[in-house]
């Protein structure tokens, strides 16, 4: 009999007064579940943004930059700066890429030296701009 009371008193302490879980808690316990299920999915969301915009740029760069060496790589032209230039081509390996290039003169008689503005747009906005100079040797 001792042993039985003994065991009953040991189950009433760790058992405690509650009988359950009361509605109260359990909302509360739902509502923090959702607070931080939201947090995380926000932070989710701007970092795929962030992803999207860094793999936009890296891209567009790409693009500027090549085709900057491509018109620097091309013969120097004194008569024709149209030779170079040209507005919204769409990127043949980037599809929704587009480039423009413009070439001016930086002197009314042209000595040598040419500016060489490429502009890269994506969406219809414009990515990325590159100027450099493209110099007669």
């Amino acid at each position: 009999m001792k042993e039985i009371r003994l065991t009953n008193k040991v189950k009433k302490t760790f058992q405690g007064n509650s009988k359950g879980v009361s509605l109260i808690e359990a909302l509360v316990a739902l509502g923090l579940l959702g607070i931080i299920a939201v947090a995380f999915l926000v932070g989710m969301a701007t970092a795929s943004k962030a992803m999207i915009i860094a793999d936009e740029r890296a891209t567009a760069e790409s693009l500027a930059r090549s085709q900057m060496e491509y018109v620097k790589n091309l013969d120097y032209d004194y008569n024709d700066l149209q030779s170079y230039e040209q507005v919204d081509e769409p990127s043949p390996t980037h599809p929704g890429y587009f480039i423009s290039v413009v070439a001016d003169s930086l002197h009314d008689t042209d000595k040598g030296i040419q500016m060489i503005k490429v502009t890269v747009s994506h969406g219809g906005e414009g990515v990325i701009t590159l100027e450099d100079y493209k110099v007669d040797r």
